[in-house]
């Protein structure tokens, strides 16, 4: 019988450490064809989701995969993530988590590249988010509302630091 990887598990775990200690908890995925998420929102190839209570609906994380709802500019989208594609998990608030090294995607042993062993790459305690990977903070009324999914541009997109403000507000919309 082949042994389980880890990583299902350490997931689980910083995401309700996250919980516990009040953090939003952060998914940096890497996106390709076994992934369902907003294509609109990629950028390099890659993903930031909130995974966070008040962000999804119908949280699942087993030990294949990441599935919920969310809503991305108002459209409730169901988003699939397969757990070999998790590039970090992350408090959004203060950066630490976990990182992992994605040799290879599902897509890519779907269509018959040889997997990893469980223990071939083993994650890395990551103090702040992936190089390439910024976290920003859901503020002001011009804002995407609280619970949308954000993808952070990388260090070549935006040289400006990321902007320092107050708690993120939920608008209800009738």
């Amino acid at each position: 019988m082949p042994e389980i990887s880890t990583k299902p598990y350490l997931l689980r775990a910083i995401y309700e450490w996250c919980t516990d200690n009040g953090f939003t908890p952060y998914l940096a995925v890497k996106v390709d064809a076994a992934t369902t998420v907003p294509m609109e929102f990629v950028k390099k190839g890659e993903i930031v989701l909130n995974i966070s209570f008040g962000a999804t609906s119908g949280l699942k994380m087993d030990n294949d995969a990441i599935q919920f709802h969310a809503r991305f500019g108002g459209v409730s989208r169901e988003i699939y993530v397969p757990v070999q594609n998790v590039l970090a998990i992350y408090g959004n608030e203060n950066g630490q988590g976990m990182a992992f090294d994605v040799t290879s995607t599902a897509s890519e042993n779907a269509a018959g590249q040889p997997t990893d062993s469980p223990l071939s790459s083993v994650p890395a305690l990551a103090k702040v988010p992936p190089v390439g990977l910024q976290s920003v903070p859901v503020t002001g009324a011009d804002s995407a509302p609280t619970g949308v999914p954000t993808t952070a541009p990388g260090p070549d997109d935006n040289n400006d630091p990321p902007k320092k403000g107050g708690r993120p507000t939920l608008t209800r919309i009738k």
